[in-house]
């Protein structure tokens, strides 16, 4: 299984440059996120009338997360088991309350394919270090985690995987400069032991075991063709999986020329 993960930043913006990374990659699955529609508006057509499955999950302008394989997909899910929600305009949190929770937003969608479960997860922003949705963030994650225990403990043989934009930079090599980063959002101790706990739980993530490379770039300040950019999109999986992992590839010309996304496809070969 050839899988890919890319936070395309508006699917219907780039369906041309999402069909050409299919086919040009050869992709069995692509996960992506932000793609920034409604279900009903996500460009599903484009890819059922060359013989994909599509499943796609966006409730509107923001957010949104899709599933595109050409390989069957079944029990799909539009939630993680209790997956946090968030509410938006709450005041400054005190010590007692860090946010308060809210429906859950469109940010995860899982399918079994070819008896591997596949996640495609769009992690919350953060904001800022202390702001509410900073604390919806290490929420989310802790549940995922439990999510990824659940399972391991039910059967360690599972194969599954999360994929996606996890807005966490796990090291200092992973960003340009970590000293840009405002107030050290996504390299707080907090978010980084949330990203660990998912490796202490058994998991690996395997783009990292094959490439190196930043997969986003801001638009803004040239941070492209200055080479300023972060490693924030991978591919966690279990431990049986992550044992088919045989290659990686990160696509870094995907970012060039008008009318790229600010992220790049992470390519990982499954044998």
């Amino acid at each position: 299984m050839k899988l890919a993960t890319w936070n395309i930043n508006s699917a219907r913006a780039r369906v041309e440059r999402i069909l050409d990374v299919l086919e040009r990659h050869d992709l069995d699955v692509l996960a992506l996120q932000e793609i920034k529609c409604k279900t009903e508006q996500f460009p599903g057509s484009e890819f059922t009338d060359r013989g994909y499955q599509v499943a796609a999950h966006g409730v509107n302008q923001w957010n949104g997360v899709a599933l595109i394989s050409r390989l069957e997909m079944t029990d799909v899910r539009l939630e993680f088991p209790h997956q946090p929600g968030f509410t938006k305009g709450i005041p400054a949190p005190d010590s007692a309350l860090k946010y308060l929770p809210g429906i859950p937003e469109a940010r995860a969608i899982g399918a079994k394919i070819t008896g591997v479960d596949i996640w495609s997860l769009y992690v919350p922003n953060g904001r800022a270090v202390n702001d509410p949705h900073y604390f919806y963030k290490l929420d989310f994650l802790a549940h995922l985690q439990n999510f990824a225990d659940a399972q391991l403990a039910a059967d360690p043989q599972a194969k599954f995987a999360f994929v996606g934009d996890w807005n966490v930079i796990p090291t200092d090599q992973d960003v340009w400069d970590p000293a840009a980063m405002p107030d050290g959002l996504y390299l707080s101790d907090s978010e980084r032991a949330a990203f660990d706990a998912f490796h202490k739980s058994g998991m690996r993530e395997v783009s990292r075991d094959f490439a190196a490379g930043y997969t986003f770039w801001d638009y803004q300040k040239l941070r492209f063709p200055k080479n300023e950019g972060m490693r924030i999109d991978y591919v966690y999986a279990s431990p049986a999986l992550a044992d088919c992992a045989q290659n990686a590839f990160i696509d870094r010309d995907e970012r060039k020329g008008q009318g790229a996304s600010d992220h790049v496809p992470v390519i990982v070969d499954f044998k």
